[in-house]
């Protein structure tokens, strides 16, 4: 059976770059993927945006994937990026499946902070890691976030990863997401029951938001740390 595409929307801070060895092994079997740089993230050379601006980028992406005969990709988000996927089909209901990997699977009108402010208390190493700065955006201290995203990553590559890290606008974070698409999308949430960036109990709550949850043993990057099983989430759902 033929695989769909899978369109991969990376987290904050991150870039195209968190999914490659992700890809690669999609590559081996069969499964067309491609990772997009949000706005003034990774290789873009755009200027950041706002959670909005970087919804509009995936709707466009797809929008060029739909006029080179891409049909019901398959859309998955990482984190911060599974507000901006859950825009973005709103924008581009043209979406075959909605998966959403230790992400913030909002509903219409929640924002990244408001969900959390409404999830019972739970805390994480990540938000001990975050450098406000006086532009508006947002670093991590690498030494407090190396086990906050990669705790159960090859150390190697966590500090390659590290080093590719980029400045995210805080405004990202509050802006609310505007429709429903998993009313009309198929969805599955895979929770990441190590994460130490977006709390598993959090994770449950809006896994209850979509259609499948899978659960993986691991922290908040299984791209890096569960290649193989994130794998077999994706194809899974690429040839159904």
């Amino acid at each position: 059976m033929s695989a769909r595409h899978v369109v991969l929307v990376h987290g904050a801070w991150h870039g195209a770059w968190c999914w490659s060895a992700l890809q690669a092994e999609l590559d081996r079997r069969g499964v067309p993927s491609i990772a997009i740089d949000l706005p003034g993230h990774g290789a873009s050379a755009s200027p950041l945006s706002d959670m909005h601006g970087d919804a509009r980028c995936v709707a466009d992406t797809l929008g060029v994937l739909r006029d080179r005969g891409v049909a019901d990709p398959v859309l998955v988000g990482h984190s911060y990026g599974g507000a901006v996927i859950s825009q973005a089909a709103a924008l581009h209901p043209e979406v075959g499946h909605l998966v959403y990997i230790a992400a913030f699977a909002l509903n219409d009108g929640e924002s990244v902070m408001s969900a959390l402010v409404s999830f019972p208390p739970a805390a994480v190493g990540l938000q001990k890691a975050m450098i406000g700065r006086d532009d508006g955006t947002s670093m991590l201290n690498p030494e407090l976030a190396k086990p906050a995203l990669y705790g159960n990553c090859d150390p190697t590559a966590a500090d390659a990863a590290l080093a590719r890290l980029s400045p995210q606008p805080s405004v990202t974070m509050t802006q609310p997401a505007q429709g429903s698409p998993r009313d009309n999308i198929a969805s599955t949430f895979v929770v990441c029951d190590r994460d130490d960036a977006v709390h598993p109990s959090h994770q449950k709550i809006m896994a209850e938001r979509c259609t499948t949850t899978v659960v993986l043993d691991t922290d908040h990057s299984p791209f890096l740390s569960m290649v193989s099983e994130t794998a077999d989430i994706l194809e899974a759902i690429a040839r159904s």
